[in-house]
This record gives C-alpha cells, sequence and structure tokens, in this order.
C-alpha cells in the first residue's frame, strides 16, 4: 500500500518534495487535534464531564490556529512553486481538507456547549435520561469511528477504502433522521424535556455533520489519486 509520503515524492526540486510532505504533515497534525477533540467531546457527553467539555473549549483556539498557520503556507507555496498537474491537485485537496478539519473542530466544540448545557452546574437542574441520550451516543460512536478511518485514509491514500467509505456515509443520515423521530415522543412524554431534546437534536446534528466532513476527506483522497471529482454525482449529471 502507497502512503501519502510516497505520493507526494518524485519532483527534480527536492525542497519541492519537502514542501509537500510538510504541508501533508500539518494536515494529519490538524487532523489528529480534530479527532480528539470529538473524541473527548463525546467522553464528556457520555460521562456528563462539564470539565472535560471545558477542556475541548479551551482547545478550541489550536484548532483554528493551526488552520491560520496552513492557509499561509498553502499561500506561500503556490506563489512559490506554482503548482500545475498532479501537484496543484495536492495543493487544492490539502486546502479544503483543512476547511473540513477545522469544521469538525467547530462541531466538537458544540457539542460541548451542548455537554455543559445539559449537565451545568446548577445543582436542582433536571437532568436527562439515559433513553434520551442513547441515540445520540450511538451516533457519536458511528461519527468518530468514520473521521478515524477517514483520516487514516488520507495518510495512506487508498482509494478503494475511500469509495467504501463515502458508500457508508448513508448510515449517519439513516441514524439522524431516526434519532429526530425517536426524540420527539420525549416532548410527548413530557414537555419538560424541551431544553435537553434541543440540547440532543443540536448534538445529533454536529455529529451528522462530522460525518459529512469524513466523507468530504475521503472524496479528497479520490480525486487526489484519479484526479476525479466525484462530490454532487446528481448535479453533475444535470450539467453534462
Amino acid at each position: 500500500m502507497s502512503t501519502s509520503a510516497d505520493y507526494l515524492e518524485g519532483h527534480t526540486v527536492r525542497r519541492f518534495d519537502g514542501d509537500l510532505t510538510n504541508l501533508n504533515l500539518m494536515v494529519l497534525e490538524m487532523g489528529g487535534l480534530a479527532v480528539e477533540q470529538c473524541r473527548d467531546a463525546l467522553a464528556a457527553l457520555n460521562a456528563g464531564d462539564v470539565v472535560l467539555a471545558a477542556r475541548v473549549l479551551e482547545r478550541e483556539d489550536q484548532v483554528d490556529a493551526l488552520e491560520l498557520e496552513l492557509d499561509e503556507n498553502i499561500w506561500w507555496l503556490v506563489g512559490k512553486r506554482a503548482p500545475v498537474g498532479r501537484d496543484l491537485r495536492v495543493v487544492v485537496a490539502v486546502s479544503k481538507a483543512v476547511t473540513d478539519l477545522e469544521r469538525v473542530g467547530d462541531e466538537a466544540a458544540r457539542i460541548a456547549r451542548s455537554v455543559k448545557a445539559i449537565y451545568g452546574d446548577a445543582r436542582e437542574r433536571r437532568r436527562p435520561g439515559d433513553k434520551l441520550l442513547r441515540d445520540v451516543q450511538s451516533m457519536g460512536r458511528i461519527a468518530l469511528k468514520v473521521l478515524e478511518e477517514a483520516l487514516a485514509l488520507y495518510d495512506n491514500f487508498d482509494a478503494d477504502k475511500a469509495r467504501a467509505l463515502i458508500e457508508r456515509d448513508r448510515e449517519l443520515d439513516e441514524e439522524f433522521a431516526a434519532s429526530l423521530r425517536r426524540v420527539s415522543t420525549f416532548l410527548l412524554e413530557d414537555a419538560r424535556n424541551v431544553g435537553h431534546v434541543v440540547e440532543v437534536v443540536m448534538m445529533a446534528k454536529a455529529l451528522e455533520r462530522i460525518g459529512d466532513h469524513a466523507r468530504n476527506l475521503a472524496e479528497y483522497v479520490v480525486y487526489l489519486i484519479g484526479g476525479t471529482d466525484i462530490r454532487h454525482p446528481h448535479a453533475r449529471a444535470q450539467a453534462q
């Protein structure tokens, strides 16, 4: 199996290899931080841990700082090396991956804020039951696994597995739709659940979006290797 480092090598100007490799390593570093943010946000939800949720929110600036640094490096590389062909595809894909990873960090922070809202410091606050949180916890496990796999695919440049992961994104969409139906029953049972239901829906939507961003990473792998843009197939068919 080839790796991203293998794919990025082979230029006459060896410094260009180093530039692209360094750029890719920074993306993987940012991806690792985004995964860690999601993992901690979900752990905070499962444990009702507002301290861990606060830590996720504190680290949000680190994700944003990496995005800014990568953007600066991308523009420097474009101006210095004027990439074309495969190299331009790498730069474009990296730029898009950076945006998706920053948004993953945003969604993790959104989950952390909901955890703080649900398990805040008001002792008299009514805590949600296990049944209300069950769906979002299940979605969290799926979303985290998909994100971890997408980042590994980005590192290994495995187009076949990337296509398989894209197909699996429907699993999260179906879970989200089913979750909305089940959560609505809690409102019918007790109107006092409304505050928690709102937070649960927001977390479920955040997890669905994390799955979407993971799918985007897999699409960039396909684009990098074959130069084929497989996004929005229905819109592409109408345009042809």
